[in-house]
């Protein structure tokens, strides 16, 4: 059985509509702040594509207005399952833009969980997005993305993670931090026991806890933008510390 939703989230950035724009339309930008991979077409009716652990979503651009609007709709599932996207831009006195965002569709048997995780998820991505304008704009990272099955509850997940940064699950966002590399990092977003994201001078690090209905997981996201590729490093992370 399906259930409608919708969704609305709005963040005031320190950058111009433009700079916006390239950061949520096209599939570099997109890369630099969300998770996985992105393809995105300059029209309506183009391919709005996201590939993620060998998996690609299927979507279409239902409205390109550049500079102001972009909306996009996934393909429907058998069970009527789909989700929509819409991107509002909004140039504001003194610089900055107000991105407001709108996710719709219908939602599976499981829908709450569902539900609350795109709802705790949202906040850390669009804190991504702000970072990345704010000390990354215009650069094009490699993109990581871990994901770990079963890596036990939220104690057990956060634990671990807060003792590979050097610090305890108290963290406060400004907290200086250490990542596995050695490399120093601030935390810019903390809301455990769900999801924690760190910068350093060469990315963006987001650490997810992923609780639904098939168990428990973490999930690594890492925007590297001194061009690295470090993706086996962290599945070798994950396995050695979530077995």
């Amino acid at each position: 059985m399906t259930h409608p939703f919708e969704l609305v989230q709005e963040i005031e950035l320190a950058a111009t509509p433009e700079q916006v724009w390239d950061a949520i339309a096209t599939g570099p930008g997109v890369d630099s702040w969300f998770m996985g991979r992105t393809e995105l077409g300059a029209s309506a009716g183009g391919s709005a594509h996201l590939t993620m652990m060998g998996h690609t979503q299927q979507a279409t651009i239902t409205a390109y207005e550049p500079g102001t609007r972009l909306a996009t709709r996934g393909a429907e599932a058998p069970d009527g399952r789909f989700m929509a996207m819409e991107y509002l831009v909004e140039g504001r006195d003194g610089g900055t833009t107000v991105l407001r965002l709108v996710q719709n569709g219908m939602l599976g048997d499981d829908w709450e969980t569902e539900f609350e995780a795109m709802k705790a998820g949202w906040p850390i991505y669009l804190e991504t997005l702000r970072q990345y304008l704010a000390h990354f704009a215009g650069r094009t990272p490699s993109v990581t993305t871990a994901f770990r099955p079963g890596a036990g509850g939220p104690d057990t997940i956060w634990k671990i993670v807060t003792d590979s940064l050097g610090v305890t699950p108290d963290i406060r966002e400004g907290d200086p931090v250490r990542l596995p590399d050695g490399s120093a990092g601030v935390v810019y977003y903390a809301n455990l026991p769900v999801n924690l994201g760190v910068r350093t001078d060469e990315g963006l690090y987001r650490f997810i806890h992923s609780g639904t209905a098939r168990g428990d997981a973490l999930v690594l996201g890492h925007q590297n933008f001194a061009g690295r590729d470090e993706q086996a490093a962290w599945d070798t992370w994950t396995a050695e510390n979530f077995a």
